[in-house]
């Protein structure tokens, strides 16, 4: 059956279809879709013999798959860049140990970064932990990488790297998939006991030469086995040139990831320009690298062969450069390698097809005018692509484009809660934790409530620290509620043990709103389908020994506010719970109206909790305003929350007229 599916959602079908028993994982943009995909193939039936979750963390995801390889099943571990972060302690280890079920890492990474903390190259921690890393081009050749990495693991009793970019992951693209597939059964017998998973420090010494002899044998098969060796492959086009000397050497072109579609298409581009101009193209030799770790040093040896100068495309590190640049060293090789380190690539961020046109155009002239014996003969094809390239047309605005940061919905409960801490804190001085999530948006002004975030869960630790060297100052720590189970109750459990004078709001808004609205242990959601008991917050603090806890709706302003002031007050570690759902997971309420006739243009609605939904018109005039202008309220995104009524000092916020009440005041509107 011929689909249309996003790479991530590709990527699922091929595992499907290699028979993976287990999946786990943990959401994080761009990966999330994969173990959704197999979560909605098993529900309805078409994924036999498969068990899918969301684990508590990264960590404890990649434990579950090495116990279920440890017996025999194939699993795939799936996280985004940063999640592996939170998974090597156990990856480092489990390579030692090896798996017996072939053992797949999909880890997908983020060039931009578009929705992550940093630009991790994970290529990098491929070669860290000497695990294998495959690197597709194109969600097809990515669908073809997930099954070679399953036989790839078992071949060699290793766990195998699967490395999409964002632009891979998200891109689409038709595939013909089986209706149903079946898991791959267990060998007869389970579990075998052998000293061999065990990990003791005579064990890692032996398998430490164990891996490095792997590794050597993978690289060679990188370049001699069929389905390995066309994840590696190598073209050439081009118009052949001779000049004094003779022919001309082609310049040599090394991209991987999704660099080579670019490359490609950057020199379709070129040779298309090139041609309608007449002028002829310089002769280049690409090879896509879809193996970066090991580096496949036969293939590049090959490939390298006759060639004066590479240049190099790829994101995020100079990984294939540094390559290129230790095999050139190795065989004292002439040839010149350009790329990152030289300045002739992208240092950060994404690639794109009209950046390296540019960039190719220019050494392909420099090629040409080598070969002519004219170092100093006219960049045609530079000149060709930039006409090529240029915008049809005079802009119609070319002055600076409006600043447009990213803010909280409109209606989110997380507005509430820093508005309430920031109330309750009053004029006292403190520091403001943040932590990895929709939340962190709470750093923009008017909120102005996020001073710090590192990675997940480092609110509350840094908070802690805060705390010791500088406490004059409150220090609280804010909290969502997946990532207080997924990395949260450590640092909870230090701020009790050690005694921190410290406040965590824990920001329970029941989902992981950030990566789009997954179950977590509060939930009681699970992919498999059954519900649990949902894990409560407040139990599990109570639990870790902390003995001032409150409770309340952040949209409830004043209940809000008292909550946060009980909980901040107290000395020693306290904990206030904002209980509100996420406005992804609730019917909205009419939208709110200003009344024209008691709005007086005084903008606290507005620069107090900054809702996107609601605006100011200059224009507008009242009995109140003036000429000042008034608020109102964009019923397109408004979901009534009704937060803004509360805060409104002059009650001008209400339901429209002939809608109802106005909506509640939940402890009052004025100060």
């Amino acid at each position: 059956m011929k689909q249309l599916l996003m790479g991530n959602e590709a990527f699922a079908h091929a595992a499907l279809e290699a028979g993976v028993r287990v999946v786990a994982g943990y959401p994080g943009t761009p990966s999330s879709e994969l173990v959704e995909t197999v979560a909605k193939r098993h529900a309805q039936g078409a994924a036999r013999g498969v068990h899918v979750e969301w684990s508590t963390n990264e960590k404890a995801a990649l434990e579950v798959l090495a116990g279920a390889a440890y017996c025999g099943a194939r699993t795939l571990f799936t996280c985004k860049m940063v999640g592996l972060n939170v998974a090597s302690d156990a990856l480092l280890s489990l390579n030692y140990v090896g798996v017996r079920g072939g053992t797949v890492l999909f880890v997908a990474d983020d060039p931009g970064p578009i929705s992550s903390q940093t630009e991790q190259d994970t290529r990098r921690f491929g070669a860290f932990a000497k695990v294998p890393v495959l690197d597709p081009a194109t969600p097809e050749q990515g669908y073809a990488m997930m099954k070679a990495a399953f036989d790839l693991s078992e071949r060699y009793g290793t766990p195998v790297i699967v490395r999409p970019t964002t632009r891979i992951s998200h891109a689409s693209a038709f595939f013909d998939v089986p209706d149903q597939t079946e898991a791959r059964p267990v060998p007869e017998g389970g579990f075998d006991r052998d000293p061999r998973w065990v990990i003791f420090p005579k064990r890692a010494w032996e398998a430490h030469g164990e891996i490095n002899r792997r590794l050597d044998a993978i690289a060679r098969d990188y370049g001699t086995d069929p389905v390995l060796a066309a994840f590696n492959p190598v073209e050439e086009g081009g118009d052949a040139q001779t000049g004094a000397s003779g022919a001309s050497a082609p310049l040599g072109i090394v991209a991987g990831g999704v660099s080579a579609a670019y490359t490609r298409e950057a020199l379709a581009l070129i040779a298309r320009e090139a041609a309608c101009a007449g002028v002829p193209m310089p002769p280049w030799r690409l090879m896509q690298v879809g193996t970066p770790y090991p580096f496949p040093a036969d293939v590049a040896r090959a490939f390298a062969e006759g060639l004066d100068e590479i240049v190099v495309f790829e994101e995020l590190d100079s990984v294939l450069e540094e390559g290129l640049l230790a095999l050139a060293g190795r065989d004292h090789a002439a040839w010149r390698v350009r790329g990152r380190l030289t300045g002739d690539a992208r240092d950060r961020g994404e690639n794109d097809a009209e950046d390296i046109a540019r960039r190719l155009a220019r050494l392909l002239d420099e090629a040409a005018a080598r070969a002519a014996g004219a170092p100093d003969g006219r960049p045609a094809l530079v000149d060709l692509v930039e006409a090529a390239l240029a915008p049809a047309g005079a802009p119609a605005y070319d002055g600076p484009l409006p600043v447009r940061p990213p803010v909280l919905c409109a209606g989110c409960p997380h507005r509430g809660s820093f508005y309430a801490v920031k109330r309750a804190l009053g004029k006292r001085p403190a520091v403001l934790c943040g932590d990895i999530g929709c939340y962190t948006l709470g750093n923009a002004a008017p909120l102005d409530a996020v001073d710090t975030c590192l990675c997940m869960g480092a609110g509350i630790t840094i908070a802690q620290g805060m705390a010791v060297a500088d406490p004059a100052k409150k220090a609280v720590a804010f909290v969502g509620d997946s990532t207080f189970f997924a990395s949260g109750l450590t640092g909870i459990a230090n701020a009790v043990y050690n005694g921190h004078d410290i406040t965590v709001a824990a920001l329970d808004n029941a989902t992981t709103a950030m990566t789009g609205s997954q179950p977590h242990p509060g939930t009681g959601v699970t992919l498999m389908g059954p519900r649990r008991d949902p894990i409560d917050i407040e139990g599990v603090l109570r639990a870790l020994g902390v003995r001032c806890i409150t409770v309340a709706d952040p949209l409830d302003r004043a209940a809000a506010q008292a909550a946060a002031a009980e909980a901040i007050d107290f000395e020693g570690p306290s904990a206030v719970i904002f209980r509100s759902p996420c406005i992804q997971l609730t019917k909205p309420a009419p939208a709110l109206a200003v009344d024209a006739d008691r709005c007086t243009g005084c903008k606290k609605c507005i620069t107090e909790i900054g809702c996107p939904g609601i605006g100011f018109s200059p224009d507008a005039v009242g009995p109140k305003s003036g000429a000042r202008g008034q608020a109102f309220v964009d019923a397109s995104l408004c979901n009534g929350c009704g937060l803004c009524a509360q805060i409104c000092p002059f009650d001008a916020l209400g339901a429209p007229a002939g809608e109802g009440a106005p909506a509640p005041e939940k402890g009052g509107s004025r100060d």
